[in-house]
C-alpha cells in the first residue's frame, strides 16, 4: 500500500472554469507543477478526483472529458509529473442524461471516488490527502479517512462546518498545501 495525494481538478489544480470542455482553455493553477513535483519527490502517488456534472446535464460527454484529460496530463507531463490516476464523476442527481442524472456514490462530498482509487491503484487510505478548494472536497476526504487541505481561494460559498468538512489545514496555494503535506 502506498500513500497518495489527490487533487481535485477545477478550481484546484487548473483554474475554475463552469463546465470547461475545452481543452484550449485549460492552464494549471499558479503553483500546480512545482507542488505536484515536490509530493511526488517525497513519494506521493497523484491522483485527480473530479465532479463532472456537465456530462449529466450535457453540456459535454465522455469523449470531451477525455480530451480534457489528457490536456491535463499533457500540461503536467511537460513539467516532468506523472499522474497516478485520474478519477471523475459523471453524475447528477439533476441530470437531464438518463444514464447519469443518478444519486450516486461517487459524488463529492461522498467519498465513492477516492475508495474506488484506493482499492485499484494499491492506495492507503490513512496515509493520504485531499487538496480541494471547497469544503465538499475536504468532507470527501475526511469520509475515506484521509487528511485534508482546503485552499482558501475564494471558490467555497457555503462555509457550512461539521465534523467531515472541517480541513485539517488551510492553504492558500498549492505549493503551501504541499508543503504542509510534507511537513505532517
Amino acid at each position: 500500500m502506498r500513500k497518495a495525494v489527490f487533487i481535485d481538478k477545477d478550481g484546484t489544480l487548473i483554474p475554475n472554469v463552469p463546465y470547461n470542455a475545452d481543452p484550449a482553455q485549460i492552464t494549471l493553477t499558479p503553483g500546480a507543477a512545482e507542488a505536484l513535483q515536490l509530493l511526488y519527490a517525497h513519494g506521493y502517488a497523484l491522483v485527480v478526483i473530479s465532479n463532472q456534472a456537465g456530462i449529466a446535464h450535457g453540456y459535454f460527454g465522455d469523449k470531451d472529458m477525455q480530451r480534457v484529460i489528457d490536456r491535463i496530463t499533457g500540461l503536467l507531463r511537460w513539467n516532468d509529473i506523472r499522474l497516478d490516476g485520474f478519477f471523475y464523476c459523471p453524475h447528477h442527481p439533476d441530470g437531464s442524461v438518463k444514464q447519469y442524472a443518478i444519486d450516486c456514490s461517487c459524488r463529492k462530498p461522498k467519498p465513492g471516488m477516492l475508495l474506488k482509487a484506493a482499492g485499484i491503484l494499491g492506495i492507503d487510505l490513512d496515509q493520504s490527502w485531499m487538496i480541494g478548494d471547497i469544503l465538499h472536497d475536504v468532507e470527501a476526504g475526511n469520509r475515506a479517512g484521509c487528511r485534508t487541505v482546503l485552499l482558501d481561494n475564494g471558490n467555497e460559498t457555503e462555509w457550512l462546518i461539521n465534523r467531515y468538512r472541517r480541513p485539517l489545514f488551510i492553504a492558500e496555494g498549492l505549493v503551501e498545501a504541499a508543503q504542509l503535506i510534507i511537513k505532517n
